[in-house]
């Protein structure tokens, strides 16, 4: 089993900056995909960034050029770094994660965090 402590979510204005981490724990033998998601009311959850663990990384268009995601492998954490926040960004954020539990494991296993409310007030 796997734990996801997520944390860093709040109240900010619009213009403003906040960064996420989630940090995993348990069984786990490698980390493959780390991610973020987010939920707003009334809406589907979406992919907001995902970083590989060659670090390759991908974005949603509406969060491109304002989001960082990073990874400490070390510390089996994952970043969000997300700069000039809009009301829209508003929304529930989940850590995701893919792990290998053993060397060999033939599958890999996906887990979410809690969720942590993010809210930009205008």
């Amino acid at each position: 089993q796997v734990q996801l402590v997520e944390s860093g979510g709040g109240l900010v204005q619009a213009g403003g900056s906040l960064r996420l981490s989630c940090a995993a724990s348990g069984s786990i033998f490698s980390i493959n995909t780390m991610g973020w998601f987010r939920q707003a009311p009334g809406k589907q959850r979406e992919l907001v960034a995902r970083i590989t663990n060659a670090e390759s990384t991908n974005y949603a268009d509406s969060v491109k050029d304002r989001f960082t995601i990073s990874r400490d492998n070390a510390k089996r954490t994952v970043y969000l770094e997300m700069n000039r926040l809009k009301p829209e960004d508003t929304a529930v954020y989940y850590c995701n994660v893919k792990v290998l539990p053993r060397l060999t494991s033939p599958y890999e296993y996906e887990y979410w965090g809690q969720g942590t409310q993010v809210t930009v007030s205008s």
